[in-house]
């Protein structure tokens, strides 16, 4: 890995590492969130909460994602970085974990308990702030063409920290909430802080920029960005919240977190070779090989009878999530100009914000068998390939 990173001078490793650390934060972050708003909420006799809130903040994610990432581009214009909104939202959600960690420890009884659920929506709405705009400056730290080099480096950690995550998940538990949000507060301060003392003022890689790239960018194709991100979207919710019980029930032996982390663990381990071969394959090509093998593996899964295979879908499952996740931000990146980054990304994750709501309401309201999520995201995968097809034709017009 130290090899593949000294033969790419080009891309500024020091930033990219400094993106990554926030990106650790981030994830931390959304594991202390995900583990404690339903207990919260229950323990505040608000239970019935906990499906809704969670749909409604994937709805608001879908629409303030592009939104954001759009205001992160002007403000890229004026001052030369996205910093000054990723240290906004940055604040803003830490200082919302520290009311947090001392609201939950009084004993908050009629219209006062409210406050704890909005508070968690205002949350979401603070790390939506600043998601977009930090992996868009990804565009200021490598050229175009090497993008999926330095994208594989947030998949390993991404892939890393998600595969522990049962362990981290024990740890919080134990610390109890308040700790858990308070930790949660020093880490994502931390990290900005790492990321903005790796960079330049007005640091910008010209570099970046893509001739083939036009300066502005059809409006059909950032349509088609969103609906790439929400099919992705759709294969990753239902691969992670329906296969590993396939799977476990299967080889009843292992564990629901074994499957789980050792997807996540298989990508990243193999996010790198990933990258450098994504690289010479081109994110099109990449990002619909990785959703095509995602989907067949879905349906060879369904037809297994051998236990022993098991280990095998978990390694090819985990090398085909890697390359989705490789291929996707060089994907978005790629086909807008550098001015437009923020808003591309943003359509991107507003689009998988849209596909993880989708997927919850389809549990909650009527479940999903393996069988329907394997035609789920067979359609997903065609609406994608037909997308991409697409999108290349507009780029060459």
């Amino acid at each position: 890995m130290v090899k593949s990173f000294n033969s790419r001078p080009e891309i500024l490793w020091r930033q990219v590492w400094g993106l990554a650390t926030l990106l650790v934060a981030m994830i931390f972050s959304w594991m202390a969130f995900g583990l404690y708003q339903p207990k919260i909420l229950q323990k505040l006799e608000l239970a019935d909460l906990v499906g809704g809130l969670g749909i409604i903040q994937g709805l608001i994610a879908t629409f303030m994602e592009p939104l954001i990432g759009g205001l992160s581009d002007r403000i890229q214009q004026r001052s030369g970085n996205r910093l000054p909104v990723i240290s906004v939202g940055v604040t803003l959600a830490s200082l919302i974990f520290v009311a947090v960690s001392l609201l939950i420890a009084q004993n908050l009884e009629g219209v006062m308990r409210w406050v704890i659920p909005v508070l968690m929506t205002v949350w979401v709405i603070a790390m939506m702030i600043f998601r977009g705009p930090a992996i868009a400056m990804l565009m200021q730290f490598t050229p175009v063409t090497e993008l999926p080099q330095a994208n594989a480096v947030l998949v390993f950690v991404f892939g890393l920290v998600g595969a522990i995550g049962p362990l981290l998940n024990t740890f919080l538990s134990r610390v109890g909430a308040p700790v858990t949000f308070l930790l949660g507060a020093i880490a994502l301060v931390m990290a900005a802080y790492i990321l903005q003392s790796s960079i330049p003022n007005h640091a910008f890689n010209p570099a970046s920029i893509d001739q083939d790239i036009p300066s502005t960018t059809p409006p059909i194709l950032l349509i088609l960005i969103f609906i790439v991100g929400l099919g992705a979207g759709l294969e990753v919710n239902l691969l992670m919240s329906v296969f590993p019980q396939e799977l476990q029930t299967q080889l009843p032996s292992i564990t629901l977190e074994f499957i789980t982390s050792g997807i996540l663990l298989v990508s990243a381990i193999a996010s790198i070779p990933l990258g450098e071969w994504t690289a010479q394959l081109g994110a099109n090509k990449a990002i619909t090989l990785g959703l095509g093998a995602m989907t067949g593996l879905m349906g060879l899964a369904l037809l297994n009878d051998y236990d022993i295979l098991v280990v095998g879908f978990i390694l090819a499952f985990g090398i085909s999530f890697g390359l989705v996740f490789v291929s996707m931000i060089p994907f978005a990146l790629g086909k807008v100009p550098p001015h437009q980054a923020g808003l591309s990304t943003g359509l991107y994750f507003g689009g998988s914000a849209a596909a993880t709501t989708v997927v919850s309401i389809l549990s909650q309201q009527m479940g999903i068998t393996s069988i329907a999520a394997f035609l789920l995201a067979e359609v997903a995968f065609f609406l994608v390939a037909g997308c991409i097809v697409i999108s290349k034709k507009i780029q060459l017009a």
